[in-house]
């Protein structure tokens, strides 16, 4: 590995860093416990980190958590909107995970048909 490799490897990995950290507009949550993780939760989160760095998106962060409590909805993925809106998303495919981030992360919209519920918190 030559030097500029091992700068955009780093370059890369900083990105994944800071996508993990708080004060974003959006939280994406994967459920990443052994039901999840069996029902392939971190190419999900893979994915999904992919296609946050591809789309040049900067106020999302993404965590793991373990069980969401959905076991037969696994892989599960929870998006904490920093109005308290939460939406879950139950049995995501790595199509369902690159359509989470284009439409409701980038575009603002739910996608419907594997949205399995929703809750507003209150203050």
């Amino acid at each position: 590995m030559n030097l500029e490799q091992l700068k955009q490897l780093k370059d890369k990995a900083q990105k994944q860093i800071n996508l993990r950290e708080g004060g974003k507009k959006y939280r994406i949550v994967v459920g990443m416990g052994t039901s999840g993780v069996a029902a392939g939760a971190r190419e999900i989160m893979t994915t999904m980190l992919d296609q946050i760095d591809k789309s040049g998106i900067h106020d999302v962060e993404v965590c793991a958590t373990g069980e969401i409590g959905m076991v037969d909805a696994e892989p599960s993925v929870r998006v904490e909107e920093a109005s308290g809106e939460k939406t879950v998303y139950g049995n995501v495919t790595l199509d369902d995970a690159r359509k989470i981030i284009t439409e409701h992360i980038r575009k603002g919209h739910k996608v419907e048909g594997i949205a399995i519920g929703r809750r507003k918190d209150q203050e």
